[in-house]
């Protein structure tokens, strides 16, 4: 029999970002106090939780204390250093462990992972000298993608190759260590699901989203995705699969494409809560962070229930200023600020959630917000 935590009980978050201040504010309406490592002073989540330890993700003195002042450990994003934190693992409670977070830390960890559990992905050849690129172009021809084994996001880490010309310049990622060359996936919508799992070995997924990205950056979220039923089962299906295999604790992403022919194709998987989940704050009986922090301090997990149909935006920083005439004008959207500093270019400070009836005339709404253009 699983103990659950109690309230009062003290969650420590490594990691300060949005995420770290979205997990805190959840865990503070369920009774718990909440603590963060994360270098940056006043960081988002340092701004809503009871104590912050200023230190790097991989400061091992650091993690040791914040296994001494907290009842359960969980991170907010992937980029943890897996050798550090197992150092502590066995004197502090994470439920979460280091399996998932090392397999998501690796491409080529990722990728056999989901083949050995069936599932499908995008053909693809690892790239270890620049000798190894042309043989593997000749099996996975034009066009394909170039990806760093590690440290991607946002689409920086990758290289998309559309011929001969571009073998040259995708050569600068090769310096950074051994590399994936996929088959670039035609897709016709790009997708995305949410799946959360608890210490009693419960999984339940999310509706399943459609994303649109601009820049290799998430533009916006479309929930429930304009798929077949059918499309979604399967999703669900695939989340579960994947969930059961590596024993899920908390909340892990995956993000899928959609071809015309109707193919699933898993792209990646993010071991914790996702910008593509940030709708089901306001547009589920439960949200993302909410099944996060009931997962990993043993609560039971209800299976989610979309209330509204939602269209999320992100707010990035060349926009930031632009955002706030929009308050005064939208009193029916959400508007989510991060409290980061300074507002950078291509840098998320924050999210739009807009309920909607009418998910493509709200898509033309803010279009004509002209805001985003």
């Amino acid at each position: 029999m699983v103990k659950a935590l109690q309230p009062g009980a003290t969650i420590g978050i490594v990691g300060g970002g949005q995420l770290g201040r979205m997990m805190a504010i959840s865990a503070k309406e369920m009774g718990f106090r909440t603590g963060i490592v994360d270098p940056v002073e006043d960081c988002p989540a340092a701004q809503v939780s009871d104590w912050h330890i200023m230190a790097n993700y991989n400061d091992q003195l650091a993690l040791e204390e914040l296994a001494r002042r907290s009842d359960v450990i969980t991170y907010e994003f992937e980029n943890v250093d897996v050798a550090t934190l197992n150092q502590i693992v066995q004197k502090a409670n994470v439920p979460q462990g280091t399996d998932l977070l090392a397999i998501t830390q690796d491409r080529l960890m990722e990728k056999n992972f989901l083949e050995n559990n069936n599932i499908v992905i995008a053909p693809y050849a690892t790239i270890i000298s620049p000798t190894d690129i042309q043989e593997a172009i000749d099996g996975i021809g034009f066009p394909c993608v170039l990806k760093t084994t590690r440290g991607g996001y946002d689409g920086h880490g990758q290289y998309v190759l559309k011929s001969s010309a571009d073998l040259a310049p995708s050569m600068n990622l090769l310096r950074q260590g051994t590399c994936v060359l996929e088959s670039w996936i035609p897709f016709e919508k790009e997708l995305s699901v949410i799946v959360s799992g608890n210490l009693q070995g419960e999984y339940v997924t999310f509706p399943v989203v459609e994303n649109i990205h601009c820049n290799n950056i998430l533009h916006e979220t479309i929930a429930p995705a304009r798929i077949e039923q059918d499309v979604a089962d399967e999703i669900s299906r695939i989340a579960k699969v994947i969930a059961k295999s590596v024993s899920l604790v908390g909340t892990l992403c995956i993000e899928l494409f959609l071809t015309e022919a109707g193919t699933l194709y898993v792209n990646e998987l993010a071991p914790r809560p996702h910008n593509s989940g940030h709708y089901t704050i306001e547009a589920c009986s439960i949200s993302q962070f909410d099944a996060h922090v009931r997962g990993v301090c043993g609560w039971p997990l209800s299976q989610p229930k979309l209330l509204s149909p939602a269209v999320m935006v992100n707010i990035l920083g060349e926009r930031l200023l632009h955002t706030y005439q929009l308050i005064g004008e939208k009193p029916d959207w959400q508007f989510h600020y991060y409290g980061k500093s300074p507002a950078k270019k291509g840098r998320k400070m924050g999210h739009i959630t807009i309920l909607t009836e009418d998910v493509d005339q709200t898509l033309e709404e803010v279009k004509n917000t002209k805001i985003w253009d």
